[in-house]
């Protein structure tokens, strides 16, 4: 069964995707902590997994959304090198999955919809975070995001990288902004594993199918959301305002709904599927 689409905008200017990605990346795009004001109400901030520390590349906590309580669970980057470091260039460790996941089965608890600002170049693949079980950290976000019985939407607002993106992003509804990107790959990784070159980013970040408009397509993401012309960081509150209408519409889209888990998980079996001729 094919879920609702919210209002947002499926019409997308032409644009290369490693324009896009350029666009993603750049370091003044802005982050969880600039939308996080403009987006919601009363944030308080929740921290630590309960079982190593609190890992400063994933942000989450308790927050109101137009008056109704919500769980918002966040990638975190730096606007500079000091927040840089500290938030290990938007790459979380195992805890801070763990961290996720956590705040996510408390809202299923109080009966919170989960709100995820997607925002990473891939999770932290370095010999510690292997060794404190990223891979399971982020296996377990996964099946238990896939289990939530409460209304899950995940918003891909710069670079989606791999199960570091994915991890936060099993909803009810996908949505990316206009020049955001979400790939299972970074396209430099695939051209190294692909033709060996590093060097060929650039035709693999097209052949990937990266940009909104291709995951639209795909069916993979929900809608797209527009951004000012030149990229979110020319109006911020312009383009928080776009995040937050969509985010306030889907809610009340999924507020009726009784099998949001059976219908996440649909949802999700569905893609990739295709017949040959």
């Amino acid at each position: 069964m094919k879920e609702s689409v919210v209002s947002v905008s499926v019409s997308v200017p032409s644009s290369s995707a490693v324009a896009r990605m350029a666009l993603a990346r750049m370091r003044e795009r802005p982050s969880a902590r600039d939308y996080l004001p403009l987006i919601f109400d009363d944030f308080f901030e929740l921290h630590g997994d309960r079982l190593f520390g609190d890992d400063h590349a994933m942000l989450g906590g308790i927050a109101l959304l137009d008056g109704r309580p919500v769980t918002v669970v966040a990638h975190l980057k730096g606007k500079n090198t000091r927040e840089s470091i500290d938030a290990n260039f938007g790459m979380p460790h195992p805890e801070g999955y763990r961290k996720a996941l956590r705040l996510m089965r408390q809202a299923e608890k109080f009966s919170r919809p989960v709100v995820c600002l997607v925002d990473t170049p891939g999770a932290f693949c370095g010999v510690e975070a292997e060794r404190r079980g990223q891979g399971e950290a982020i296996a377990r976000s996964l099946l238990g995001m896939m289990a939530l019985n409460v209304p899950v939407v995940s918003v891909v607002t710069g670079e989606g990288g791999s199960g570091g993106a994915l991890a936060l992003a099993v909803a009810n509804r996908v949505y990316m902004l206009e020049n955001a990107v979400y790939s299972v790959i970074s396209p430099k990784g695939c051209a190294s594993i692909l033709w060996k070159d590093p060097a060929r980013e650039q035709e693999a970040a097209e052949l990937l199918g990266i940009t909104a408009a291709d995951l639209l397509q795909a069916g993979v993401i929900d809608g797209i959301i527009e951004e000012p012309e030149g990229g979110a960081h020319k109006q911020i509150r312009q383009t928080a305002t776009a995040i937050r209408q969509a985010l306030i519409t889907a809610l009340e889209d999924l507020g009726g709904v009784s099998d949001l888990r059976r219908r996440r998980y649909e949802k999700f079996r569905a893609m990739g599927v295709y017949e040959t001729g």
